[in-house]
């Protein structure tokens, strides 16, 4: 019977709102019976219990969220990459949702999309494969032809996810509260969902995501390395969005075997590096969704990306504070680089943190940033990250928090490490995020 309930998705806002209230009362329910049983346990059963209690909601958020399409289910994927919010027992639980998304009946994406372009299918397209190739939390992609033969992919949004938005985060924060199981305050946890609540309406409208498409053409023209898919706009609308067909050899192959040397690799990772540094410190404005099915990769050291839905833009005092963040780390200018954090909402006030944690701190973070050739594809950066972590007091880990001001910069900067390691990329960055952050933004 459970297997079966898991199987079956919520297709209406009630069977949603049902799905996710009985899932916060039974964490409530947990959380309220672990909270009385500890008051007759030693510290240590204390402790035991309490890392049982967060894997069972890992579990449970994780299989709950895998089957709803919509905000609530990009949101848990997020959140797997949150590990500064979430303890380690629900974030290394919620990584499953970064590939859990099966896609809709055909007969619903077409219905959606005969209903958002005013016309029946056949009459669009003089071909229209039913099986996407693509298929993520808040829409799916197609591949079809258009009457006068060019290839082109269409995105299809699913029906009603925009109007859930507001109820499945609210249920979502009230999962991630209870029992004060995160190490983040309230104003910073309002302010992180408020980012991602923004970011998710911007995401929601194509029309927006045509108008960043076009933004990001402009501005990487003189880049021919770089693709990105031009718009029909004639074939879009809000929900549905049609690009020009770029084909590119997935992450995943990129290697020996398919024509990408080493040589190759190297100058793939140099300019995507580049060009994201580009957008964070000179445009502003930074495709953040560094998920590998959005970026493909030729042999002739072209990169293509996919989906510009997730732009995050940039406040000129912003961009200019992570620049000097990254120029104080740099130097070891210890008391200059808290005050920034400070400044970023990075740091809790009313703390104090010492030179030593700063210096064991920069030296990991840009271990891979150095003069000399940095081999990603050994990389053990991640596992000395989280090592570093477990020797660090707990108390020393909690005078910071997650900034709603860098939390998506981060998101792309964290994925892009993955991307890295996965291309095998052995090259000296230092020169490359020199350039980035003494580069002038346009009109500086």
């Amino acid at each position: 019977m459970a297997d079966d309930r898991r199987r079956k998705r919520p297709t209406t806002a009630t069977g949603r709102l049902f799905r996710l209230t009985g899932m916060t009362t039974s964490i409530a329910t947990r959380v309220a019976g672990h909270q009385v049983k500890g008051l007759f346990q030693s510290d240590q059963s204390k402790a035991a219990d309490r890392e049982k209690l967060l894997q069972h909601i890992g579990k449970e958020v994780a299989a709950t969220l895998g089957e709803m399409k919509g905000a609530v289910m990009k949101v848990g994927q997020i959140a797997s990459q949150m590990q500064d919010i979430l303890p380690a027992e629900i974030s290394d639980q919620l990584k499953v949702l970064q590939n859990a998304s099966a896609p809709m009946p055909f007969h619903v994406i077409r219905r959606q999309l005969e209903r958002e372009l005013g016309a029946p299918l056949n009459e669009l397209f003089t071909r229209f494969d039913e099986q996407p190739f693509a298929a993520a939390s808040i829409g799916q992609v197609h591949y079809a032809l258009t009457p006068d033969g060019a290839e082109v992919v269409v995105k299809v949004q699913y029906p009603a996810v925009k109007e859930s938005i507001d109820s499945d985060m609210k249920h979502l924060r009230r999962i991630l509260r209870l029992g004060s199981l995160l190490k983040v305050d309230e104003a910073a946890l309002d302010a992180v969902f408020r980012e991602i609540r923004n970011q998710l309406h911007e995401e929601l409208d194509y029309r927006q995501e045509a108008n960043n498409l076009e933004h990001f053409q402009v501005f990487h023209q003189d880049q021919p390395w770089l693709v990105i898919p031009r718009v029909f706009p004639t074939l879009s609308s809000e929900k549905v969005l049609t690009l020009s067909y770029e084909t590119g050899t997935a992450l995943d192959q990129v290697d020996d075997a398919h024509g990408f040397d080493q040589s190759t690799r190297n100058q793939l990772g140099e300019r995507l590096f580049d060009a994201i540094g580009q957008q964070i410190f000179q445009l502003r404005a930074v495709h953040c969704d560094p998920h590998p099915g959005n970026f493909a990769f030729r042999p002739d050291g072209t990169i293509v990306i996919y989906d510009f839905g997730a732009v995050k833009r940039l406040p000129e005092q912003d961009a200019e504070l992570l620049k000097r963040l990254v120029r104080t780390a740099i130097n070891k200018e210890w008391g200059a680089l808290d005050t920034l954090l400070l400044e970023l909402g990075a740091r809790k006030k009313d703390t104090r943190v010492s030179d030593d944690f700063y210096a064991v701190w920069i030296e990991l973070l840009l271990r891979a940033f150095d003069d000399e050739p940095y081999d990603f594809g050994d990389s053990q950066l991640h596992t000395d990250i989280m090592r570093q972590v477990k020797r660090t007091p707990l108390e020393q880990m909690l005078k910071f928090q997650p900034s709603s001001r860098s939390l998506l910069v981060e998101r792309v900067i964290s994925g892009h490490y993955w991307t890295m390691m996965k291309l095998g990329v052995n090259t000296a960055f230092r020169p490359n995020l020199e350039k980035a952050i003494n580069a002038a933004a346009p009109g500086d």
